[in-house]
């Protein structure tokens, strides 16, 4: 059963000519510090990248300068519109609208991007098959909403959360959290690696175990003391990225009320906290919430809780009267 989009039209357009403005994008302190944040898995991942180039290159006629150069500059394609158009499809399982959907979409992207100067042909609108009410913003160019918000969202509503995600473009927080992802991977993949690798240390003789457990302990001891302890510190760069994160979504949340769509915006977040709250099932005991694994869960949280979220939005509202 299919939900009809509702027939109040509450967004105003904006009266007159569009005036695109000439800096469309930059690059705020949270875009910033999640880069930051992620250089000791970029160096670990240029270690790996250089080793793997290195080996091949000896079995091979391939200059290892050649492939370590092509993993580095893999990164500008997440600039480059048809691999977006790849990984829009590929990696997260979007599809273009349908006419009709492009029909309801288009017209409210274009009143956003107008009230922000921002011109609407430079992103490419994608939808995401889901029940739930959901947008993101992907690489350079990748505008996606869900099609249940589609349906459900009045006009306002939806561009309040198109605003939203224009705020993650134009910030820069969608190619720096899709650009540290890349540049990590290599890294992220090899400790994956050498963590099932440790996992099989009981299946090797006594000896052979010991030998691999001392000359590890001797390698991290000697790296410890050549980086003055730095490398630990990605042990703590999860919960570093997601309070980031958290932080990013708010500026988002600011961007899209600065083009008027506070109200808007907090509505859908409204109809959200009461859809969460008539799902949530009672604690059993005084304190049931307050586990250990619920507050790691919470501190690796990328997204701020809509309580926050909507103090934040009405603090905003408030100072403009």
């Amino acid at each position: 059963m299919t939900t009809s989009p509702p027939d109040h039209d509450d967004l105003p357009h904006r009266p007159g000519r569009v005036h695109i403005t000439a800096r469309q994008r930059w690059t705020d302190i949270t875009a910033l510090g999640s880069l930051a944040l992620h250089l000791p898995h970029v160096a670990a991942s240029l270690a790996v990248v250089f080793l793997l180039s290195y080996a091949l290159a000896s079995m091979s006629s391939l200059p290892w300068w050649l492939l370590f150069g092509c993993w580095v500059l893999s990164g500008a394609l997440v600039f480059h519109r048809p691999c977006e158009r790849l990984m829009a499809r590929w990696l997260f399982r979007l599809r273009y609208p349908t006419p009709d959907e492009d029909g309801r979409l288009r017209p409210v992207w274009r009143e956003v991007t107008a009230r922000a100067g921002v011109d609407a042909d430079a992103y490419q609108l994608w939808i995401e098959e889901s029940d739930a009410v959901n947008a993101m913003a992907a690489a350079g160019h990748i505008v996606g909403v869900t099609s249940h918000s589609l349906r459900t969202l009045t006009p306002g509503q939806l561009a309040g959360v198109l605003a939203h995600e224009l705020g993650h473009h134009t910030r820069g927080h969608a190619w720096a959290s899709l650009l540290s992802l890349w540049y990590a991977l290599p890294a992220r993949l090899a400790w994956r690696l050498l963590l099932r690798l440790a996992t099989r240390l009981d299946r090797l003789p006594t000896g052979t175990a010991a030998v691999v457990i001392g000359v590890s302990g001797a390698a991290v001891v000697a790296l410890a003391t050549a980086t003055y302890g730095l490398i630990f510190l990605p042990l703590a760069t999860p919960y570093l990225v997601a309070a980031v994160a958290r932080r990013s979504e708010l500026r988002a949340d600011e961007h899209a009320a600065g083009l008027g769509f506070a109200p808007q915006l907090m509505a859908v977040l409204h109809q959200e906290r009461d859809r969460a709250e008539s799902r949530r099932v009672p604690a059993t005991a005084p304190g049931t919430a307050f586990t250990k694994e619920g507050m790691i869960a919470r501190l690796l949280d990328s997204h701020p809780d809509v309580h926050t979220r909507l103090h934040h939005l009405q603090a905003h509202v408030e100072s403009k009267h």
